[in-house]
């Protein structure tokens, strides 16, 4: 059931979407209708409504479907649709910045023109070319540029879109940092952990690429690997195959997991735990773990996916379990797929927490010297480190917080970019990431 804001937002958003669709598919119709064959021009023209169809249908389900496993049964046609749907919007939008500057510039010479003339008797000279032909040759130049610049404009976010679908969603990097965790015992202080996320296995993440990324988490020879949610997308998704590469990760402290957004909707948490307990590695799901490296202890917890609002819409309290889980003699780390649980994670005294989920928005591109990404709709916490004081009230933002309590130490949340793609098969500016997080004394 949704609620009347969710509606106030969804419906415009929808409506401008199939707008930009409307566009593309009408241009379609209008190509088929030159098409001489009579054969082709039907065929071509049930094509074009096909696709319409199944654009709108995508739109409508993204948008307003209660059960997103519904939504994900067909996640490598989703994929697809998600592709187009994406690149033919930004392109949409860019032509039609394009076409209002055209049209702004168009009603400024038209004012221009009425003004009155002044060019006096020389402009009616036989020696010149008549004005209305020098006009006619501008205006005729003038129209091939804007036309020009227009398919240039339009053709960008296509180009774009097959770079991160072609090259970018294979460009896996390694991010490595040192994290100054408060109250880290001297024995901890190098501790190196291996994270990978969002893996998304399926019809745009094959077991080799999982595989791939194993293999260069491996040669970062990490002392602890984790893996924070979202094996799959979508019920029919390879979990075991998912799994059975995961178990190359070689690391002394072992393999901890948790669980993400996907496991729910493919109703594959039971699963994916059983998965992990039978290759030896370890899911935790509200559960935690003492562990023990060079005389030094920390407790490691791992929680389901934190719901924000139930699937009804009710408001729920993240972690609200978790308190007993957390220990005050030794430092913890939460396996915690979404990031929104960061506050409350700070608020229960726990000093890192280790999370995904956003893909880092996938696309990042600058625009006026500002980074745009699509996850910052979704989240304050888009990708890498952020940092709030120790057991600060969740229910202040970031920026109250430390004005309360600018010296407190430090909770930590290292917002990991995933290895797979959601919706639109692409990543443009936010490469695919294994992360490797060395703990520092504080």
């Amino acid at each position: 059931m949704f609620s009347i804001m969710r509606l106030i937002v969804a419906v415009p958003l929808l409506l401008l979407f199939l707008w930009a669709q409307r566009y593309w598919f009408l241009r379609l119709w209008r190509f088929a209708n030159r098409i001489e064959s009579r054969v082709l021009r039907p065929i071509v023209h049930g094509l074009t409504v096909f696709g319409f169809g199944l654009v709108a249908a995508a739109l409508l389900a993204l948008f307003f479907s209660g059960r997103r496993d519904l939504v994900w049964r067909f996640s490598g046609m989703m994929g697809v649709v998600g592709l187009w749907i994406t690149t033919a919007f930004l392109s949409w939008v860019v032509i039609s910045l394009v076409s209002g500057i055209r049209l702004i510039g168009r009603r400024a010479r038209s004012l221009l023109v009425r003004a009155p003339d002044a060019a006096g008797p020389a402009a009616h000279s036989p020696s010149r070319l008549p004005l209305s032909t020098l006009q006619d040759d501008v205006r005729l130049d003038r129209r091939q540029f804007v036309q020009a610049a227009t398919a240039l404009a339009g053709a960008i976010p296509f180009g774009a879109g097959a770079y991160g679908f072609l090259i970018g969603r294979h460009d896996y990097r390694v991010h490595q940092l040192d994290l100054r965790v408060s109250g880290l015992p001297r024995e901890l202080d190098g501790l190196r952990i291996a994270q990978l996320s969002d893996i998304h296995i399926g019809s745009y993440m094959a077991a080799a690429d999982v595989r791939r990324a194993v293999g260069m988490a491996n040669e970062l020879k990490p002392d602890l690997s984790v893996i924070t949610g979202d094996f799959i997308t979508g019920p029919n998704d390879p979990l075991a195959t998912c799994v059975s590469e995961l178990a190359r990760l070689r690391a002394p402290l072992g393999v901890w997991g948790c669980n993400g957004n996907h496991e729910i909707y493919a109703d594959a948490q039971e699963e994916a735990a059983e998965l992990f307990a039978g290759h030896g590695m370890k899911l935790l799901r509200q559960e935690n773990a003492e562990i023990s490296w060079r005389g030094g202890r920390f407790n490691l917890i791992g929680v389901d996916y934190q719901l924000a609002r139930s699937f009804r819409g009710r408001r729920t309290i993240m972690l609200a379990d978790t308190g007993s889980l957390v220990r005050r003699d030794m430092p913890n780390i939460l396996l915690s797929h979404n990031p929104n649980s960061f506050p409350r994670s700070a608020e229960l005294g726990i000093e890192l927490m280790l999370t995904g989920h956003t893909h880092g928005g996938q696309v990042r591109v600058e625009i006026l010297d500002h980074r745009f990404s699509p996850a910052r709709f979704l989240t304050p916490y888009e990708a890498g480190l952020y940092k709030r004081p120790l057991g600060s009230a969740s229910a202040l933002n970031d920026k109250e917080v430390w004005n309360a309590a600018p010296s407190a130490p430090a909770a930590l949340v290292y917002v990991n970019r995933g290895l797979g793609t959601i919706g639109a098969p692409v990543r443009i500016g936010v490469p695919p990431e294994i992360s490797l997080l060395t703990l520092r004394c504080a």
